[in-house]
């Protein structure tokens, strides 16, 4: 096996045009023909497997080998997708393919090279002016015509991980891939990597670089979400980009939308790859808002808004005495609530207008749908299924992601919905309002509706395989003091309904639980809902019900 690994490491590192990761393979190669048993473990981890192409499209750590990201990969992935869009292309017709990048390491990069291997194979490739925000690449899909889109990034991931995330357009509308379409291109990516070096790929400088006019137009499109009422002029707010690409943008379109510049958090506003004042770049993640709770604290802010590296999504926080530094987070279901209400007034009286959120996010969004006599289509996890719900008017999901603007960009966006948020605040504050008080409207008008999560975070990813198993084998007869009354594998849901590897239990009071692998991260993740008649009662169920899990979940692990 050692040899078979060095063999296909020495392959690798004559077709790699990297000079890093070059350098970096060689010294692993060397010191494993010396019999170094650390370095032979690390050539096995690079190539023993390949990053898989699936439905989020490629994401992991940068580095050397079939299991990273890199400049042989990513080449591979784009000649293989370029392949597809030709065999799928009708008549004849020139594919188009629009690249966007963000700015971490090597995005720049990795977006020239699929630019150059599109042009290469005779596509029409359009790269993006500059390093953009993700929802700017899924709205030039649908805004140039083109039959696909590509977006470098990670999103939110740690800061040495970046992606390759894919868009189709025509029947598509600019969503992200689904089955079939994954499958199939990661064949057409195989069949690439099982041909030769990558050097023997056609590459072309012929592609064309996009002028702002795609910039203005998202600028515009996403100010119109919410232009700002008189009484937004007096709204204090913070913002922070989290060291991402979002706030060049953003602060474009709140100019446009007439809302008042937000005191920001300056050490986080400038895109830097290496994240540099937060563990993890994730505004859900302990400890990456404390600059923006320091800032608004001083600034006696009325609300923070936080969009992740990317801006596809969108953290909000308000002050509340109750917790520790004043400020809290709120949760994705709260804000999608928000949204989804907004939304639902809007659409009220429209035929076919439909509310859609993921299988993992709060039933409330059924109560709002219900209540304004609007349909309401509950999906799989992530945007690519969320998006394609017939007559969408607004979307979410309870990680930060939301769609308020599906007829320009058929994914979450953190920018148009913070500009939502923004339009809320402002009405709220015209009638001495707080975006505090419009959740407790909500309550009153929809039901209390309280939501937790457990995430269990491993090393060894069979461990999650594991629990998964065990819990499907002998399902819990009680989480906690509650009785289970229903348990549902959706691996065997029926035709028709959302299926995935996610176990759904409903309990006798009415709570949900739901147990199912992260698709981006080694996670475990279990979501929890409850429903009251006053949200202290909701809250108090969600932490009972948190308490009963993590016992359930070491008994099974």
């Amino acid at each position: 096996m050692s040899e078979e690994r060095l063999a296909q490491a020495r392959a690798w590192l004559r077709q790699d045009p990297d000079h890093e990761t070059r350098d970096e393979l060689a010294g692993i190669i060397t010191r494993a023909s010396a019999g170094d048993a650390v370095a032979l473990a690390d050539l096995d981890d690079r190539f023993g497997s390949r990053l898989a192409f699936g439905t989020a499209g490629l994401r992991g750590a940068l580095g050397a080998g079939s299991n990273r990201m890199n400049r042989v990969l990513v080449t591979q992935a784009a000649a293989g997708f370029a392949a597809y869009l030709r065999d799928r292309a009708h008549d004849g017709a020139t594919p188009t393919v629009v690249i966007g990048y963000d700015g971490r390491r090597n995005s720049r990069v990795f977006a020239i090279d699929s630019a150059e291997i599109f042009a290469g194979a005779g596509l029409r490739a359009i790269l993006l002016p500059r390093l953009l925000p993700t929802p700017v690449l899924a709205f030039a899909v649908r805004h140039f015509g083109a039959d696909a889109g590509v977006m470098v990034t990670a999103s939110h991931n740690p800061p040495n991980d970046n992606g390759y995330k894919v868009y189709l357009g025509g029947a598509d509308a600019g969503s992200q891939i689904v089955a079939p379409a994954d499958a199939e291109i990661a064949a057409a990516i195989r069949q690439v990597a099982e041909a030769g070096t990558i050097a023997a790929l056609p590459r072309s400088g012929e592609y064309e670089t996009a002028g702002e006019e795609v910039v203005e137009a998202y600028v515009a499109a996403t100010a119109a979400v919410a232009p700002a009422p008189a009484g937004a002029q007096g709204l204090r707010w913070v913002y922070t980009a989290m060291h991402g690409v979002g706030w060049e943008t953003f602060a474009r379109i709140v100019d446009a939308a007439g809302y008042p510049r937000p005191t920001v958090v300056g050490e986080q506003l400038q895109p830097d790859a290496t994240f540099r004042t937060v563990a993890f770049p994730n505004p859900e993640e302990p400890g990456a808002m404390d600059l923006a709770f320091a800032r608004a604290r001083r600034a006696n802010a009325d609300f923070i808004l936080a969009n992740d590296p990317d801006a596809d999504r969108l953290a909000v926080a308000i002050p509340d005495d109750t917790v520790e530094g004043g400020w809290r987070r709120l949760s994705g279901n709260e804000v999608g609530l928000l949204l989804g209400a907004r939304a639902a007034r809007a659409a009220e009286g429209t035929s076919g207008a439909s509310l859609a959120c993921s299988l993992v996010s709060s039933p409330g969004l059924g109560a709002v749908a219900a209540h304004h006599g609007l349909d309401f289509h509950e999906t799989l996890t992530g945007f690519k299924w969320i998006s394609r719900a017939p007559g969408i008017v607004f979307g979410f999901e309870e990680a930060l992601g939301y769609l308020v603007n599906p007829g320009t960009v058929r994914d979450k966006d953190g920018i148009s919905a913070a500009v939502a948020v923004l339009g809320l605040a402002a009405e709220a504050r015209e009638r001495g309002a707080t975006l505090a008080d419009l959740l407790r409207e909500l309550g009153d008008t929809y039901g209390h509706f309280s939501s937790g999560q457990v995430s269990i975070r491993v090393d060894d990813l069979s461990l999650i395989g594991t629990v998964m198993a065990s819990l499907r084998a002998t399902p819990p007869s009680h989480i906690g003091e509650r009785a289970v009354t229903t348990a549902d594998d959706l691996l065997q849901a029926a035709p028709g309904q959302p299926s995935g590897d996610v176990l759904r239990y409903r309990l006798s009071d009415g709570s949900r639980v739901i147990v199912r692998p992260s698709g981006t991260e080694p996670k475990l993740k279990v979501y929890i809902d409850a429903r009251a008649e006053a949200a202290d009662a909701a809250r108090d169920a969600v932490a009972e019900i948190e308490a009963g899990v993590r016992a359930l979940l070491a008994e099974r692990s």
